[in-house]
């Protein structure tokens, strides 16, 4: 069964037509003992075709390709990495099926790494541009819920903003142990660290306040 068909199809294939630019995705699976990794390729695969060549999907196997899982650090599966043309690197993460809600999130990020830069404010990018050591942000949804997929760009923006921060969707369906570790107990949340949390989805200029907040906390010397 396909999982872009109709309607969906041809929207997407509009706006993937519509790239200024070429995007690669790399996406690391392993059939056996993952959920969804199976599901997760199709969907890619569906994207790819529906590009028209805007789309370059490199997949690996998360167990036989480790040099490629740790050149972008993944640890978890299945994972998607989104790469601008020249196989640049932003910290773009998806752990787990980007589907129902979170597609959309997919889509933005494709269009925004095509574009070459994220569309924020001028306050957000002078914020961000303060953060000097590595911060990791985790975002946790689920695909049935409408206010993830905000909270997943914003934190996917921050990431291509600044190369210091690397930004996670997480499924949290498919990763019950890291929700257990970090209480997610509603969607989003969206993990600064490991200890500071943002609740729901937050408007732009909040987001990054909190996330100015806990960076100062974790690095007060900063």
């Amino acid at each position: 069964m396909s999982f872009i068909v109709g309607e969906d199809a041809k929207a997407v294939r509009e706006v993937l037509k519509s790239l200024p630019k070429k995007v690669k995705i790399v996406y690391f699976t392993q059939e056996l003992e993952c959920q969804y990794c199976r599901e997760t390729k199709q969907l890619l695969t569906e994207l790819e075709e529906l590009s028209e060549d805007k789309l370059e999907l490199q997949v690996y196997n998360f167990v036989n390709d480790k040099v490629q899982a740790e050149k972008y650090r993944i640890d978890k599966i299945p994972a998607t990495v989104i790469l601008d043309e020249k196989g640049k690197d932003y910290g773009i993460r998806y752990y787990g099926i980007p589907s129902g809600y979170e597609f959309s999130s997919l889509l933005e990020d494709i269009q925004m790494v095509a574009k070459g830069e994220p569309d924020v404010s001028e306050d957000t990018k002078k914020q961000i541009s303060q953060i000097t050591h590595p911060l990791h942000l985790q975002v946790f949804v689920t695909p049935t819920c409408p206010y993830c997929p905000s909270a997943v760009v914003t934190a996917h923006k921050l990431a291509m903003l600044n190369e210091n921060i690397t930004a996670d969707m997480v499924e949290a369906t498919e990763f019950p142990h890291l929700s257990m570790r970090y209480n997610v107990r509603g969607v989003p949340r969206t993990m600064i660290g490991e200890i500071d949390a943002i609740e729901g989805a937050l408007p732009e200029p909040h987001f990054v306040q909190r996330v100015i907040d806990a960076y100062k906390r974790l690095y007060p010397e900063n």
